[in-house]
């Protein structure tokens, strides 16, 4: 039987709190921000949790 293997990817675009909640980066920051005012962009650096129906797959990807 092969070795099981979490997600890579999921790895480098989540990070689990101490408590055990899973954070992720807002979508928005990458390109075309010369528009997008400096309130927004500030807004925009801070990290979210992972939305109720998404938990468990995410969970799932990162955990062997």
């Amino acid at each position: 039987m092969p070795k099981v293997k979490r997600h890579r990817s999921a790895k480098k675009r989540f990070k689990v709190t101490g408590t055990g909640k899973i954070m992720r980066k807002q979508t928005g920051k990458r390109h075309n921000l010369s528009q997008k005012s400096t309130k927004r962009k500030r807004r925009l650096e801070k990290d979210k949790l992972v939305s109720p129906a998404m938990q468990d797959t995410v969970q799932r990807m990162l955990t062997i």
